[in-house]
């Protein structure tokens, strides 16, 4: 099962999300893809993404995770065992997301809802203190205007990583790269 985690007031109507649908159908995988739209609250968002493990052997899972994706991504396969795939992951969002408390709206549903301390309590609940290298590949750039990259690559040192020159934070260049996504998730098929 290949699992896209959509980031912070994102959705499973991504850009990213939509590419990487699309090339799974075309490859005739599309029933072994799927992408929830999430909860803005970390704690349902994160039971959303474990009752989709739960039927599949972890082993065999692959999380896709953009953004804030990454970050709940990385709790996940420290949990279970599964797999994942970071592309400008966030690195400490109890920390990055603080100074966004206050009204929010999702930018592709429309839902407007308030970000509170209780989110960035929830955030930091799904906090790892070490990663397992040989099961993550970074893909990440370096003109990320919203996050910065060398925390990404400091975090996941030691895991397969790919840094893409310029870019930016919504990777408008992750087309190319899925094949690569693609491969990453069969080497780890059960």
């Amino acid at each position: 099962m290949l699992i896209y985690v959509h980031g912070f007031n994102s959705s499973a109507l991504s850009y990213k999300a939509g590419l990487l649908r699309e090339h799974l159908a075309k490859l005739g995988l599309a029933d072994r893809y799927a992408c929830p739209e999430l909860s803005h609250r970390p704690a349902q968002a994160m039971a959303h993404l474990e009752a989709l493990i739960a039927p599949h052997d972890p082993r065999g899972v692959t999380l896709v995770g953009s953004s804030l994706g990454g970050f709940y991504a990385t709790s996940l396969v420290e949990r279970f065992g599964a797999r994942a795939v970071l592309v400008n992951p966030a690195v400490r969002p109890y920390e990055l997301l603080v100074p966004y408390t206050g009204p929010q709206k999702n930018l592709y549903t429309g839902e407007a809802y308030e970000f509170t301390p209780r989110h960035i309590e929830e955030l930091r609940a799904l906090e790892v203190d070490a990663v397992t290298p040989d099961r993550y590949l970074l893909i990440t750039a370096s003109g990320d205007e919203v996050l910065d990259y060398r925390a990404g690559v400091e975090r996941y040192a030691g895991c397969e990583q790919i840094v893409v020159p310029g870019g930016d934070h919504g990777f408008r260049e992750f087309a190319a790269y899925l094949d690569i996504v693609v491969a990453f998730w069969r080497r780890g098929r059960v």
